[in-house]
């Protein structure tokens, strides 16, 4: 069967765990800083321009965002961390709520870990990986906003990320590009694989 992302709508916020959907779907969790692009990258895997609201002003977004995709499973926005307007004291929440987040049980089947192609993973980005791999938490990393580089200066780039996190050969980078599309029909393959399903050609 083909899963549609046409089909994937906003059902959603949670602040904590006791306001999580409890239905049991799957979790695509999408972690990264606050300006790395996870609202483009759902628009786009979905095909709708607006269903994830871009934010002029990077960690506006506090709370958990679901989005649900045919019935089957959650695209999960978690809140970004990094810059952020909000104070230190919203800035610990954030980090506490995440924390919260991947260690309480949630049906959570695959991480996708952003990073901006063009900079060096931060400190909080290679804590994140380590915890991942500690906790044998299935993740893939994507490289957002590949299209401000050429073909070549994506691919030195992939290297370097590579060893940067010192990533496992079989934790496969994707360069990912809302603009272009770029990586997206291997995006959407992968989250389609999760539910054993391919991704519909809808576009």
């Amino acid at each position: 069967m083909s899963l549609n992302f046409r089909k994937t709508r906003f059902v959603g916020v949670a602040a904590n765990l006791g306001q999580c959907p409890m239905d049991g779907l799957p979790e695509i969790v999408l972690s990264g800083r606050s300006n790395v692009g996870k609202s483009s990258l759902i628009n786009t895997i979905a095909g709708q321009k607006q269903l994830a609201r871009v934010s002029s002003t990077p960690g506006k977004t506090k709370l958990v965002v679901y989005f649900n995709v045919e019935d089957k499973l959650y695209l999960t926005d978690l809140p970004g961390y990094g810059f952020t307007k909000t104070g230190h004291h919203k800035k610990q929440d954030f980090s506490s709520l995440v924390d919260t987040y991947l260690t309480g049980e949630r049906p959570i089947a695959l991480v996708l870990h952003l990073l901006d192609i063009r900079h060096e993973p931060s400190g909080l980005d290679v804590q994140m990986i380590a915890w991942l791999e500690a906790n044998d938490m299935p993740y893939r990393v994507i490289l957002t906003k590949c299209d401000k580089l050429s073909r070549q200066q994506i691919s030195q780039q992939v290297q370097v990320m590579t060893k940067l996190l010192d990533l496992e050969e079989d934790v496969n980078l994707i360069a990912f590009s809302a603009l272009n599309r770029t990586g997206m029909s291997e995006l959407r393959e992968l989250v389609a694989s999760v539910v054993g399903e391919t991704a519909a050609s809808v576009d």
